[in-house]
């Protein structure tokens, strides 16, 4: 087997092996090259070719979003790095573990006028739970003989080996990105057949977890006497909880469940379309709503209905459920439960007492009279960005996986009760616009199921260099919503008539994603009304042989107006 002749090199690709990390997304350079000679000659490595650093980093966080473990990447020195900040933050916020790997420069020559050298040592440091920076390893012509410089050389290589471990146990158990830099000498491209270091393996340390009834009992009592709680979950993997807790949950009468698409769970008592009731509300509907006890768990919420009213309406204990982390987004958090959410509800449902209660009742015959008003709207509703939503959601494959873009997009969504056999997925840790693309194709390459990406056009365009790789699947579906602009901010508040705001909030133009999908071989298919799209949908869906893109264009300047009337007519 072939290794790269330098030991650094070596010890990377051997850990990254031990700890189960075997996907590995290198973007080509020089600077790497040791690197990708060990990742792509080693037979247990998957390895993937993604010129664009920025994009490559996304499609590993698709793979690790799939693949539910580890995922690296690795590219060459200087402002190459710096593309991976947009995944890297993205990662951080989404508890997904990305290991960043770097090649640089050796410290003595930065900042000397040498090309492609920045200052990478923590550069991340800020979104990153941990940066490993290695020291140089000198690989002379000849063994060394001196004692002294033997004994350097141990130690610079035990440094190193440690670091290496310290970064790839955090990434596996704090579930998060980690950077590890690693400064090369020339030459970097000798390989060697000789396996030159056996690097030594620290385990990892999971964290011990403990909730004695004791520490229950004062929750529990209060749990006990409330007669109106709501758990309200945000971004979640598919089958997270177990369904045992949701039935209990669901079937309490004192408790509201409220859900997200992005939660991927579901339960006839919840209530997957929050905004349709929050956006209904007056006063008194909020104070009858307020509980007394809200349970928050999982990833980021997108209702901004629902994070002003918990705002407004606060409720007398908030406890949040998470392993890692807890936000104080609604300005009063009590309690994290610091643990896995099954182990919190293993201990604590089996001690919770029922509570005489109408507040699910009442909410469930509203949730009805809401959704009626819902099918009425849509079914009345002129061609607009909200009717292109109700037909292609009405469309997507069962049991596929389904990623969203951000911004109007995973907005939309959230309006409509989709099919539950769907995997539903957003990079909601930034909620930024620029890797839904990217992330999509490695999320479909690493789960080998139908997938359909829906996303807006600025968001597609923006990223359209995630099409640029050779993995793309063949039923690998992209649907661009195509209102010319940023449409979000026609629904957002200022002043919507000057030239200002068309072009430096809307960013309104006539690009069209025919030519793209010539470029990277997608077969190409658009519809401009309702009829147009009900057809398209039909030989969509049917083309196997390639993937494919179905652009919808909608009207720039109604789509605010409807979705505003929406809110108004259920309301």
């Amino acid at each position: 087997m072939k290794y790269s002749s330098i030991p650094i090199a070596q010890s990377v690709v051997l850990l990254c092996l031990e700890k189960g990390i075997n996907h590995v997304v290198i973007s080509p350079g020089s600077r790497n090259a040791p690197l990708t000679i060990g990742f792509t000659h080693h037979p247990d490595i998957h390895t993937y070719s993604i010129v664009d650093e920025r994009s490559a980093a996304f499609f590993a966080l698709g793979l690790a979003q799939q693949l539910q473990k580890p995922v690296a990447v690795c590219c060459t020195s200087g402002s190459a790095v710096l593309n991976y900040y947009p995944a890297i933050s993205e990662a951080f916020y989404s508890d997904i573990p990305l290991v960043v790997i770097s090649a640089d420069r050796p410290i003595e020559r930065i900042d000397i006028g040498d090309g492609q050298t920045i200052r990478q040592r923590n550069v991340f440091e800020n979104h990153i739970l941990y940066s490993a920076n290695l020291y140089s390893e000198y690989v002379p012509d000849t063994p060394l003989t001196d004692p002294k410089l033997i004994q350097k050389q141990r130690e610079v290589t035990m440094h190193n080996q440690q670091e290496i471990n310290k970064a790839l146990n955090e990434a596996l158990v704090g579930q998060g990105p980690v950077h590890i830099n690693v400064p090369f000498y020339e030459p970097l491209y000798n390989t060697t057949e000789e396996k030159l270091v056996n690097p030594i393996l620290v385990d990892q340390q999971p964290k011990a977890i403990e909730l004695t009834d004791d520490q229950l009992v004062p929750f529990l009592s209060k749990w006990n006497k409330a007669k109106r709680k709501l758990v309200l979950i945000g971004v979640l993997h598919p089958n997270t909880i177990e369904q045992e807790y949701l039935d209990r949950l669901g079937g309490d009468p004192s408790v509201l469940v409220f859900t997200e698409t992005t939660s991927n769970l579901h339960h006839p008592n919840f209530f997957t379309r929050t905004d349709n009731i929050i956006g209904s509300l007056d006063d008194a509907g909020f104070k009858d709503l307020q509980p007394e006890i809200l349970v928050t768990l999982g990833g980021m919420v997108i209702s901004k209905k629902i994070k002003a009213f918990l705002r407004n309406y606060q409720p007398q204990e908030h406890w949040h459920i998470d392993p890692k982390k807890a936000y104080d987004t609604y300005f009063c958090l009590n309690k994290h439960f610091k643990m896995p959410v099954n182990f919190f509800w293993s201990r604590f449902l089996d001690q919770a007492q029922p509570v005489a209660s109408n507040y699910q009742s009442e909410w469930l015959e509203i949730r009805e009279r809401r959704d009626a008003m819902h099918k009425a709207y849509t079914d009345q509703m002129t061609w607009c960005d909200f009717k292109a939503f109700d037909l292609v959601l009405k469309e997507i494959r069962q049991d596929s996986l389904l990623q969203l873009g951000n911004s109007s997009t995973v907005r939309y969504v959230q309006l409509f009760d989709i099919d539950k056999s769907l995997k539903v997925y957003c990079n909601r840790g930034t909620s930024g616009i620029d890797g839904s693309t990217s992330t999509a194709v490695g999320a479909a390459t690493a789960a080998q199921l139908p997938t359909t990406l829906i996303t807006g056009d600025l968001s597609f365009f923006y990223d359209s260099n995630g099409l640029w790789n050779a993995y793309l699947p063949n039923d690998f579906k992209v649907i661009v919503i195509n209102n010319s602009g940023g449409g979000i901010f026609r629904i957002l508040p200022g002043d919507k008539e000057s030239q200002a705001f068309e072009t430096y909030f809307e960013t309104s133009h006539n690009l069209d994603a025919s030519h793209l999908c010539k470029m990277f071989g997608l077969r190409y298919f658009t519809a401009a009304s309702e009829e147009e799209l009900k057809l398209a949908h039909r030989d969509f869906y049917a083309e196997k042989s390639k993937p494919c893109l179905l652009e919808i264009k909608t009207p720039r300047l109604e789509n605010d107006r409807i979705l505003l009337s929406y809110f108004d007519y259920i309301r």
